[in-house]
């Protein structure tokens, strides 16, 4: 019995000199973050977008990132890195350094779409990034071509069981494909969706004719539907938008299934120190809530939307994921 007991005590010596080491690494590692986070920012800041200019993604972004500057003290600047719904940007600032100097101006489409309509994920959104918390809102807008003679959504609907009705998007597998999908599957019209490659060129076609309408994001939209470019028939929400205020809801044309409203949310990569997410986090819930960038927000069509800590936050992405999962799972939707 001595001696497996002599035996013994060695390696009880080991695991504890193992787990002594693991608890100074990490009371080191929260030092350094806590170092780093009082020094943070002392340099520009990158905004990655991960879509081309003139989405939604890039309006909300150019909106937020000169203000978000002037509150934390330096540059932050937006960079495009658009391609695959989002998810080559994304990706970049998933693998990028936890410091603080690289995030995402994210949406719905690469963060809790993509996963349910790509066979397979360059990342993982629940664990390769940290989220801040959201900034805005905005309704998806169902809009016709002028020369498709429909004022409302029910009669764009009863003229789908006359004929095909085109529908175009920024991309396979992204919210606006999602929302078409909807549509189709609620009303049973012919309605074949047309995906482009970002939000411009889909809408230049749309307004070119070459497709009967379009479903996207509100802002991508609104000047076009301003212009007299493209009819506004419906606004996919349970509110009419405050930038488009004659435009009904799906819900009070009587498709109330038909719900689609795109957030946008500043991420991190995974493991950033949290004193720098809470700074962040402070900061952006102070800019999104100015009088000056919610007025700026309400123009081109968006709402400011935030969440009190990333953890609410991110028990709103887990519920959006599994929403979204269910639709594209129901519908079919695939990207890939």
């Amino acid at each position: 019995m001595r001696s497996l007991i002599s035996k013994g005590r060695p390696a009880g010596r080991r695991s504890f000199l193992h787990a002594a080491a693991a608890a100074t690494s990490l009371l080191l590692a929260a030092a350094t973050g806590a170092v780093h986070a009082q020094d943070y920012p002392n340099r520009p800041i990158n905004l990655v977008v991960g879509f081309p200019p003139g989405g939604s993604n890039d309006i909300v972004a150019r909106i937020l990132a000169p203000r978000l500057g002037e509150a934390l003290g330096v540059p932050v600047v937006v960079v495009n890195k658009p391609g695959s719904n989002a998810l080559i940007g994304t990706e970049f600032v998933a693998r990028a350094a936890p410091d603080g100097y690289t995030l995402t101006l994210a949406s719905a489409s690469p963060l809790v779409i993509s996963p349910a309509t790509y066979s397979r994920m360059p990342f993982d959104a629940l664990n390769d990034l940290v989220g801040i918390t959201t900034v805005a809102s905005t309704p998806e807008l169902i809009a016709v071509h002028p020369s498709i003679k429909v004022q409302t959504l029910q009669e764009l609907v009863a003229l789908s069981k006359t004929r095909e009705i085109t529908l175009s998007s920024s991309g396979n597998g992204g919210l606006p494909h999602l929302a078409i999908e909807l549509l189709r599957t609620a009303t049973q019209g012919k309605f074949l969706h047309v995906p482009y490659k970002g939000a411009g060129p889909a809408v230049v076609d749309t307004v070119g004719g070459h497709v009967n309408g379009v479903i996207m994001d509100l802002p991508a939209l609104q000047t076009m539907v301003a212009d007299g470019k493209l009819r506004a028939v419906a606004i996919t929400n349970t509110a009419r938008a405050p930038s488009l205020p004659g435009t009904p809801t799906s819900v009070e044309q009587g498709i109330p299934s038909v719900l689609a409203f795109n957030w946008f949310a500043v991420m991190a990569p995974a493991k950033t120190p949290r004193p720098i997410v809470d700074r962040l986090h402070a900061a952006l819930i102070k800019v999104s809530g100015s009088a000056e960038v919610k007025e700026a927000m309400l123009k081109v069509g968006v709402e400011p939307l935030t969440h009190p800590s990333p953890e609410a936050f991110a028990a709103f992405m887990r519920e959006e994921t599994m929403r979204w999962g269910k639709v594209a799972r129901d519908s079919g939707a695939k990207a890939d």
